[in-house]
């Protein structure tokens, strides 16, 4: 079985800096990268799932020309290859040229199941998948806590999160799932892991080596664009309560009372 991982290097939020630039669009540059978070999750996913059915998980990034330098962390934890398409008209793309871009270059690859984390810190807006489901025709499972693949079958059955619980899906192969963090907290890369992420394969690929129109792709063919930030408001004065439990209990309330929550 073959997984394919989408794969997003985003600035690191750990770090100080500025995000935006005169343009409005996120300064990459300014900020280290690091795998997306939730990406992660969904790598860890997918290699729990080849290490009990069998085969192997690859990553798919669409990403500046620095981005494997920050691949080779995901390949560290265990996945075999990766590809990567770069490309200088790429730069400001939306949502929907992103997706277009990422299923134009799935295309090329060989998965029986391709894995997307919920979204990206960097955008938030989480409907890359669903475009790239959309635009491949694949079935789409979104908000798994629990993947249940059947190689033999071609099929894959999924309990995906619902306000309620839980919805239990089930799909032919090929398929894609968007994973949650419900699957399980991701691998620490070993010392081996990332020994051997120095020598594994990550591809390189432009526009022109991917089954796309380069005219519907990039900031030219953007459909939404940020027109305005705000810095979030100031953080108000804290009041820390130390008194003994019964009397910190009435200073609670009487907090709460006074903004009318209870």
């Amino acid at each position: 079985m073959r997984i394919v991982v989408l794969t997003k290097p985003v600035p690191d939020t750990a770090s100080a800096g500025e995000r935006l630039g005169p343009d409005k669009r996120l300064d990459r540059a300014a900020v280290p990268a690091v795998v997306n978070a939730n990406d992660e999750y969904a790598i860890e996913a997918a290699l729990k799932l080849v290490e009990q059915h069998g085969g192997e998980v690859a990553l798919l990034s669409m990403a500046p020309p620095s981005a494997p330098e920050t691949l080779r962390k995901a390949l560290a934890m265990g996945a075999a290859s990766g590809t990567h398409v770069t490309d200088k008209t790429l730069e400001g793309s939306d949502t929907l040229s992103t997706a277009r871009t990422l299923a134009a270059a799935a295309k090329g690859l060989e998965f029986d199941l391709l894995f997307a984390g919920a979204d990206t810190s960097d955008g938030g807006a989480g409907v890359v998948p669903a475009g790239v489901a959309a635009l491949l025709g694949l079935p789409y499972l979104s908000y798994a806590a629990k993947i249940e693949p059947d190689p033999e079958k071609r099929s894959v059955r999924v309990h995906r999160i619902s306000p309620t619980g839980f919805d239990v899906l089930k799909a032919p192969m090929p398929a894609l799932i968007v994973c949650t963090q419900a699957l399980g907290e991701p691998r620490y890369p070993s010392l081996k892991g990332i020994m051997a992420a120095r020598s594994k394969e990550i591809a390189t690929h432009g526009v022109g080596d991917i089954e796309a129109d380069g005219a519907a792709l990039g900031g030219q063919a953007a459909t939404t664009e940020v027109v305005e930030s705000q810095k979030p408001p100031a953080r108000a004065a804290t009041q820390v309560i130390r008194e003994p439990a019964p009397e910190a209990a009435k200073t609670v309330v009487a907090f709460l009372a006074e903004r009318r929550i209870i």
